[in-house]
């Protein structure tokens, strides 16, 4: 019977081992799947297989890892950004701490949640990627945007935008002028019998097509030339029906579908929301002898329309070329007109079969082709470059330069009839996804500034391949705002009001004794064009000036009733997208002559404790008055230790003398004071900062005072007195602004201090009302510190809700009311000093 039942026993063993072999082996089988579609290119099979692969167990930590961020890269492809966001966000929690290679897994999260809208989330992953990169500029500089991402709105109502009668349910876009019509990029179902697939997201490959009069849409002909070529074309509509909003090749329904920023103006943004595949207006199949059996991309025309430069596959002759990794990569092609088509297609001579080269676009003059490519030698992904055309021949291309190019992807480029260029970029500072930028050029050269067109031409979305006017009064452009995904539509925009352009200052007026904002102080200035302009502060001590000119030296005088005048300059050669803040503090007129009384030089080198002092300031005479010792210790706030070397300074506030010292090695210091006044106590060290102390209405009868104080640095919490708010309120009372009042103090004393501001609840309540709360609470804040003149670059904030108790009092545990006020409480954590 033993025997029998070890038999068994090593039976059942034996085949779960097999069971549980076989199933590791499947996973294992899954995700080898998922690589060589990935490494392929084919990004919806690698999502199915991937999938599937981590819904089994078996799979170790490190292949889990590797697997989920081909998986949320391959749905980034894809253009499915709620799944790559839901990987993602899976990634950094389940993960740790990444580094190395992943460290990009960051920026990548952050690009996500921009791309659905969650521009604070955004932020927090983009400054955590800086943490990490400080050298790729892209981290700061989302982050700075998404403090205010509404200084991307500011022209919005002067916009109407149209969703085009032209779209389909599948790619429409990236139109280009051609004769009195549109030539545009689309996949459409366009062919009859076999139905060719682009692997990467299983969609038809791309063709041209085009709209002979785009009258028909509502615009007006473009004049590019009056040539007579005719087109080799083909009418027949696809025979299938049409399709409800989500039931495209590519995305199911999403949030996307609503009204989102960006969508402004026009009956037909959001017109149809059950179009098909079928176009109200049709369109024409663009000439056989350009159009392949592979892609076909942007093109540019001359303006006589005799030739045409377009972005092709490496397929020409009926022949095809791969890279040295087995990538079939892009080219660019000329081509002349022709009586039934184009003819004498050829390549352009910086082509190559290892990079990419597309998007082509000419100048006014037509000497200068701009285009967008990965060739080595580039700042990020894709870059734009220019080649100069003699007539004959093409010359060496031209990387357009760091103010253009960055670190991500710069691409589709236009240029208007000023020789001004327009491109797309995920690199520069915009709303998420692509973004359509502008630059005034100079020939080959960009001068001046790179502007974000924008709400509502830009998005969280995709927004690119835009074609305009000099005045940019109307034109037309492409965004998957719609839908997300791959499913780009054509848009028609027009202006009916003046844009706000140039630099946008805010200026924020402060007593430099008090740090309080000054209400109908008098701004004087001189406009670029020595027009005299003149502004009052508001009740927020602020003055915001818009459109200034850039790249001026601006010279401000500031006046006001019982204070000295001052005089700041200002440059506006570096400002950007979000506007830009100058504070000027103003004083009061002294009186008196400033002298220094030897009864103040007393105490210094007295003990062992005691550090060298000198003072500054009027005549305070100590003879004759009672006097004691003010003495301390300054210490590091994170750890207690004490701290040399720190500039400490007492302020006598009765008549405005100070007194410094300097700590020893044990942090000490002491001053030598006379009582009946009020004093204050800073500390001041590199990379430090300090609360300070108040000492009021000093009684040396009671004997030396000792007062120590803490510094604090980079990823530090400083807790604040408490900023109360009515029960289930977020709106602020007034005792809780007169604490905020000493934040903006405290702020204005540190100018390049970044905090995160951070409120708390206690466990009572419950936890979803307390998190919601505890967030209105650090927003109205926070918001209030934006009033004041702080600037948004310079505070984030967030609340936690009762999530972090700084003792046991959660939910189930008795405590003192005492013990729950504790947990109530507002803080600051430092996230930079310098």
């Amino acid at each position: 019977m033993i025997v029998r039942k070890k038999i068994i026993g090593a039976l059942v063993i034996a085949i779960a081992t097999a069971l549980l072999g076989g199933n590791v082996m499947a996973q294992e089988s899954l995700v080898k799947t998922g690589e060589h579609h990935y490494e392929s290119l084919s990004f919806l099979k690698a999502i199915d297989a991937f999938e599937a692969a981590l819904k089994k167990k078996g799979l170790t930590d490190q292949q889990k890892l590797a697997a989920k961020i081909k998986l949320a890269d391959s749905y980034s492809k894809v253009k499915d950004t709620q799944n790559a966001e839901r990987v993602y966000a899976d990634i950094i929690k389940t993960s740790g701490e990444l580094s190395g290679e992943n460290t990009i897994i960051c920026l990548k999260y952050a690009q996500t949640l921009a791309s659905n809208g969650k521009y604070r989330e955004a932020q927090e992953m983009y400054d955590k990627y800086t943490r990490k990169v400080e050298d790729d500029p892209r981290g700061k500089g989302f982050s700075k945007l998404y403090n205010d991402v509404s200084v991307l709105s500011k022209n919005a109502t002067c916009y109407k935008v149209d969703y085009l009668s032209i779209n389909t349910n599948a790619a429409d876009f990236s139109p280009s002028y051609y004769k009195n019509g549109l030539v545009f990029v689309s996949n459409r179902y366009n062919t009859v019998g076999v139905r060719r697939v682009f692997n990467w997201n299983e969609t038809p490959f791309l063709d041209l097509f085009f709209l002979d009069d785009v009258s028909a849409i509502g615009g007006q002909p473009a004049g590019l030339g009056t040539g007579s070529t005719e087109l080799k074309t083909s009418r027949k509509r696809s025979s299938r029906s049409g399709g409800v909003v989500g039931s495209d090749e590519y995305t199911a329904p999403t949030a996307n579908d609503s009204r989102t920023l960006g969508s402004y103006g026009g009956l037909n943004v959001m017109a149809g929301m059950g179009y098909g595949d079928r176009p109200v207006t049709e369109s024409e199949r663009f000439s056989g002898s350009i159009n392949s059996k592979y892609h076909e991309g942007p093109a540019a025309f001359f303006k006589d329309a005799s030739r045409v430069i377009f972005t092709r596959n490496n397929f020409n002759n009926g022949k095809i070329k791969r890279s040295s990794d087995g990538i079939n990569k892009l080219k660019l092609y000329i081509g002349e007109a022709a009586k039934d088509g184009w003819k004498n297609i050829k390549e352009l001579p910086f082509n190559s079969d290892e990079y990419s080269t597309g998007h082509p676009a000419l100048s006014p003059d037509e000497k200068l082709l701009f285009f967008a490519s990965d060739m080595p030698g580039g700042f990020g992904g894709t870059d734009i470059y220019v080649s100069r055309y003699d007539g004959s021949s093409w010359s060496a291309p031209i990387n357009l330069g760091k103010s253009v190019n960055t670190k991500g992807n710069e691409m589709f480029p236009f240029v208007d009839e000023k020789g001004n260029l327009y491109f797309s970029s995920d690199g520069h500072a915009g709303l998420g996804d692509l973004d359509i930028f502008f630059v005034q050029m100079d020939g080959t050269s960009s001068k001046g500034r790179t502007i974000n067109l924008g709400s509502p031409i830009n998005s969280s979305k995709d927004d690119f391949g835009i074609v305009t006017d000099a005045l940019r009064k109307s034109g037309y452009f492409s965004s998957n705002r719609k839908r997300g995904g791959a499913d780009d539509d054509i848009y028609k925009f027009d202006r009916e009001c003046e844009i706000k352009e140039g630099c946008d200052l805010i200026i924020a007026i402060y007593d430099a004794e008090t740090k309080m904002p000054l209400d109908n102080a008098k701004i004087v200035y001189e406009d670029k064009d020595g027009s005299i302009k003149e502004k009052l502060s508001d009740a927020d001590g602020s003055v915001k000036l818009e459109g200034l000119d850039q790249d001026v030296e601006f010279v401000f005088r500031t006046t006001r009733d019982g204070y000295s005048a001052n005089t700041v300059s200002y440059s506006t050669k570096d400002c950007d997208n979000e506007a830009s803040r100058l504070e000027i503090p103003m004083s009061r007129p002294k009186t008196g002559t400033d002298s220094t009384s030897s009864a103040q030089k007393g105490y210094a080198g007295e003990t062992p404790t005691q550090s060298k002092q000198t003072t500054s300031g009027s005549n305070t005479n100590t003879a004759g008055a009672n006097t004691c010792i003010i003495k301390g210790r300054v210490m590091a706030q994170s750890t207690n230790k004490p701290l040399d070397k720190v500039l400490v300074t007492l302020r006598n506030e009765c008549d405005g003398s100070t007194q410094t010292a300097t700590t020893d090695a044990s942090g000490n210091y002491a001053f030598t004071v006379a009582e009946g006044c009020d004093y204050t106590i800073e500390g001041s060290k590199d990379n430090l900062g300090s609360k300070g102390k108040r000492i009021r209405k000093l009684n040396c009868k009671k004997g030396d005072v000792t007062a120590d104080v803490f510094m604090f640095g980079t990823g530090d919490i400083v807790q604040v007195d408490n900023i109360y708010f009515d029960y289930g309120k977020c709106n602020l009372r007034p005792d809780a602004r007169a604490e905020l009042d000493k934040l903006v103090t405290m702020m204005r004393k540190y100018p390049k201090m970044r905090i995160e501001l951070r409120a708390h609840t206690d466990s009572r309540s419950e936890s979803d009302f307390n998190q919601k709360i505890s967030e209105g609470r650090a927003k109205a804040s926070a918001n209030y510190l934006f009033k004041r003149g702080i600037s948004r670059s310079r505070v984030e904030y967030a609340g936690y809700g009762e999530t972090m108790p700084v003792n046991g009092c959660v939910d189930g545990v008795e405590c003192t009311e005492e013990q729950h006020a504790q947990n109530r409480r507002t803080e600051i954590k430092i996230l930079q000093m310098n």
